[in-house]
């Protein structure tokens, strides 16, 4: 096969992989809206459901600290690396050390939480009854089990993107969540009606017993479960083969790549998420809805497009990375593929954010005004989400492109460099915040993120360009520009047409708000598309062409 025909084929391999990733992506969360849904309609917002919270929390915790944040920095990169110069047998002696020893290390984990479960409890949810205390350890004995499934999980799905093979975990989470849906569904049982006094009058409740929240419990075990499962597949085609072994050569360099992130990850977990929630608190009983809500809405067009696209490319630019020779040397075959596949991958994200994030910002009022106005919610609380949801879109373009800057880094093993500007860039989110707080109130925290995203993507590229030779000759400022002018437009159309709308749909409600967002945004989006095609914005043609393809 020529260098074109290869050149050829990994574009269109990153193509699907990009379409299935997003296609999982949005699956995933809807049924993730789903299960909350579900949830809700069945327990409410009564203590036993923030018992179960809790007790989702603490595994869930712990696995992204421990596993899921290292996958794509640690190793994913490193499988490439041994996929490409040692070959598919030696990827899976190493995969098989590693499911060893995160098996071990998770079993031991469980068996202190089933031990430890009043305490850790204690810490997370001390505030609490003592009722709800119990409730949220028995929750916690069913649910932390998962931990075992959930990181065998995220090894094996590591090992087939290594292996270019998407499909399966791609759509891993939309089993887990839809698994705790029907689990839920199925097995809750019915509502009972008790007599309870109120206001010294007799009345009559109709609830679920309250242990009827351990099946939903069991519906998380067996989501875990299920989305390993998933994946028996991809492994059986790929002719996965267990050792049983602890050693391997490989494993140092994952530790050491695997520290930086960890200490990033730490940083976020135990202070700036505190430091964001308290400061939240302190400027409104509402505040942390809002600011919840709105990062909910905002993660739709980041899982479709940057995580995505930076999932999907992650092993490609692993795999030029590691065949480099001498990376001082420009003109290497393999750089030079390294920085066309990480200058399409930013193209592409230019493409596809920026008119994502206008759209947003035109119709994110009556989206929220769809989804969440209803019964307690009021307008003056949508319109509150919507503010929030508008500064945080400034950041978005700039989040997005930052991920795919990371994870080159991350591809050429470099961990230490985005997690010291990630330092560098939570400190001077924190000065913001402080500094705007008076003023802004709830925003000031919106302010500072999207100054952070805007920071740390501008030093990435500053720091990633050299070690590359440059990214001159990847026409990133035509497709901006192109991309700009296109969702411009859109915006425009979208924001006039949008009041128009609303005086000419005069039916109430939800088939009202329904008709507005379908013929408003259906109308940006012909716009755009429109625009695209007269601008020859050739990224979105090449993107529907490779999908379609069947090379």
């Amino acid at each position: 096969m020529s260098a074109s025909e290869t050149q050829q084929a990994t574009e269109t391999r990153f193509a699907k992989a990009t379409g299935l990733l997003a296609l999982g992506n949005i699956t995933s969360r809807i049924l993730g809206l789903l299960r909350e849904i579900v949830i809700t309609n069945l327990f409410g917002a009564s203590a036993v459901a923030s018992a179960l919270r809790v007790a989702i929390l603490i595994p869930k915790s712990a696995f992204d600290l421990l596993i899921a944040g290292h996958v794509n920095g640690a190793i994913i990169p490193v499988l490439s690396e041994i996929y490409a110069k040692q070959g598919k047998a030696d990827l899976w002696r190493l995969v098989s050390a590693l499911l060893n020893i995160v098996v071990i290390l998770m079993s031991i984990l469980v068996i202190g939480l089933q031990f430890g479960a009043p305490l850790v409890v204690q810490i997370f949810g001390g505030g609490y009854s003592p009722e709800i205390q119990a409730i949220a350890v028995d929750l916690l004995r069913i649910t932390s089990p998962a931990l075992i499934f959930m990181a065998i999980f995220a090894i094996v799905s590591a090992a087939l993107y290594a292996l270019h093979v998407f499909t399966y975990p791609a759509f891993a989470t939309t089993v887990f969540n839809a698994s705790i849906v029907i689990v839920a569904v199925l097995f809750t049982p019915p509502p009972v009606m008790t007599m309870r006094w109120i206001d010294g009058l007799p009345t009559w409740i109709i609830a679920r017993p309250d242990n009827g929240i351990t099946v939903i419990a069991f519906g998380w075990l067996t989501g875990a479960i299920a989305q390993l499962l998933l994946q028996s597949p991809g492994l059986w085609r790929n002719q996965a083969r267990y050792h049983f072994n602890f050693k391997h050569h490989a494993l140092k360099k994952i530790g050491w790549l695997y520290l930086p992130v960890m200490f990033s990850l730490i940083m976020d977990t135990l202070i700036i998420r505190p430091f964001s929630y308290n400061l939240a608190s302190r400027t409104g009983d509402s505040s942390i809805n809002y600011m919840e809500l709105a990062t909910t809405l905002m993660q739709f067009p980041q899982g479709l497009v940057a995580t995505a696209i930076s999932v999907a490319i992650l092993p490609t630019l692993s795999r030029h990375a590691a065949l480099i020779v001498d990376k001082r040397n420009f003109a290497d075959d393999n750089n030079r593929a390294f920085v066309n596949a990480l200058g399409l991958g930013l193209r592409l994200t230019f493409a596809l954010i920026i008119p994502a994030c206008i759209g947003l910002f035109v119709l994110g009022t009556p989206i929220i005004a769809l989804l969440f106005e209803h019964g307690a919610f009021l307008p003056t609380d949508t319109e509150m989400t919507s503010i929030v949801l508008h500064v945080y879109l400034i950041g978005l373009p700039f989040a997005a492109v930052d991920i795919l800057l990371v994870y080159a880094f991350y591809a050429r093993q470099d961990t230490l460099t985005p997690a010291l500007i990630g330092l560098f860039c939570l400190v001077v989110y924190m000065i913001v915040s402080l500094v705007l707080e008076s003023r802004f109130g709830l925003l000031s925290l919106m302010v500072a993120d999207s100054a952070k995203h805007i920071l740390h993507a501008g030093i990435s590229a500053i720091l990633l360009a050299p070690k590359l030779g440059g990214l001159g000759n990847q026409r990133l400022v035509e497709t901006l520009i192109k991309t700009g002018i296109a969702a411009g437009i859109m915006g425009i159309v979208g924001a006039v047409s949008l009041p128009l709308l609303t005086n000419w749909i005069g039916t109430d409600g939800f088939v009202r708000e329904t008709l507005l967002l379908a013929v408003s945004g259906g109308l940006s989006v012909g716009v755009f598309v429109f625009l695209a095609w007269l601008l020859r914005l050739e990224e979105l043609s090449w993107l529907i062409q490779k999908i379609r393809s069947r090379g």
